[in-house]
């Protein structure tokens, strides 16, 4: 017998906002002005080489890692006080005008409500050093913050997804015990619906067209997914189809 989906757990980015592959690029730019105002666009270009690199090698080792630490690791490889320049724009900045990649899509707000009118709870699970603070005014900017039952970022955690620790973490906090009774949606083959898929959870793949062919198709890719949609809101349609499975 099918287990009847309780719960749904989103992916953030790439998901739940549009896809993207620098994580902080708008800061990186104010940072090269404040730091290097003649060469600010060379000097953006390495601060942004070096997130990618810091990535590779701590996101992808399934490590989880914070703000504080990539601030310190650019900082040593590009022998300036990065971490100095954040504090000092910070407070010369909205916030909430930097990446605009952290604009929920425009689906969003509407399909949350739809999941939530199923009775189903919400939760989140997303790879991020950013602090949870940040992550709590962009979606309340969006008004998405009150909608969730539960949040989880994975600096808050020794590890990232895929590691399981990270799906168990997000199922615990919505008081999901059996994995099969969850949904998780997300837009990486591997880290997102491998890893859940690894749990026992159930799992729907975005696929926009958006993603580079290498994060599209690959050893992990949208045919091992449960169902595969083209957008948000293709969503509740899934979930019905599930609802009623025996």
């Amino acid at each position: 017998m099918t287990v009847v989906p309780v719960a749904v757990v989103f992916d953030w980015g790439g998901t739940l906002t549009p896809f993207h592959d620098v994580d902080l690029l708008d800061l990186w730019r104010v940072v090269a002005r404040d730091l290097a105002p003649g060469h600010a666009a060379e000097l953006t270009w390495l601060l942004e080489d070096t997130e990618r690199q810091w990535w590779a090698t701590e996101g992808g080792a399934g490590r989880s890692g914070t703000v504080m630490e990539l601030l310190a690791a650019v900082s040593a490889a590009v022998g300036l006080d990065v971490s100095g320049a954040v504090h000092r724009v910070s407070a010369r900045h909205d916030l909430r005008a930097w990446t605009p990649h952290t604009v929920c899509d425009p689906e969003a707000l509407l399909l949350m409500h739809l999941v939530r009118a199923r009775g189903l709870r919400i939760g989140l699970l997303t790879n991020t050093h950013w602090p949870r603070s940040w992550h709590s005014r962009w979606l309340a900017r969006d008004g998405l913050l009150e909608l969730f039952d539960a949040r989880v970022y994975t600096n808050d955690l020794p590890f990232s997804k895929p590691h399981p620790g990270a799906f168990h973490a997000a199922l615990a906090s919505l008081g999901v015990s059996d994995p099969r009774s969850a949904v998780f949606v997300g837009d990486r083959p591997a880290s997102d619906i491998a890893g859940a898929r690894a749990v026992g959870m159930r799992t729907v793949l975005l696929s926009d067209g958006l993603r580079p062919q290498l994060e599209a198709s690959g050893p992990a890719g949208g045919s091992q997914a449960d169902a595969v949609i083209g957008r948000l809101g293709c969503l509740p349609g899934v979930l019905d189809r599930w609802a009623v499975s025996r």
